[in-house]
């Protein structure tokens, strides 16, 4: 089932989004400053490309991750888990889209606190 859920979720946008998430953290891997960015860019765009199968743990989150968090949700996190979490929810809606919902409000955990966050198989 994942296999084939994630065939469809590249085929209907996927691939582009985990291409954004990718140039993304290009970007930020430009500047010195940005490589912490850069590097939560990059394992969003590898939740983003294969989704399915696949879990966000925060087992071994420390300190410096916690601190870091904060300081991600009050620039950038809010508006990515608000808007992950509306498409959750449009997704959701329809029989047919609750399995991609459910991504999406993965993808909204994520985006909140990506410090310290492994993506995992299940």
């Amino acid at each position: 089932m994942s296999i084939i859920g994630n065939i469809i979720w590249i085929i209907f946008g996927g691939l582009i989004m985990a291409i954004g998430w990718f140039l993304a953290g290009i970007l930020c891997c430009i500047t010195i400053i940005g490589i912490p960015l850069g590097l939560q860019a990059f394992k969003m765009a590898q939740l983003v490309f294969w989704p399915f199968g696949k879990t966000v743990d925060y087992s071994q989150m420390g300190t410096g991750s916690v601190i870091l968090n904060i300081l991600w949700i009050l620039i950038f996190g809010w508006g990515l888990a608000a808007a992950s979490a509306i498409l959750g929810i449009i997704y959701c809606i329809t029989l047919i889209g609750i399995p991609f919902g459910l991504q999406w409000f993965k993808f909204a955990k994520l985006a909140l606190f990506p410090f310290g966050a492994q993506i995992t198989d299940i």
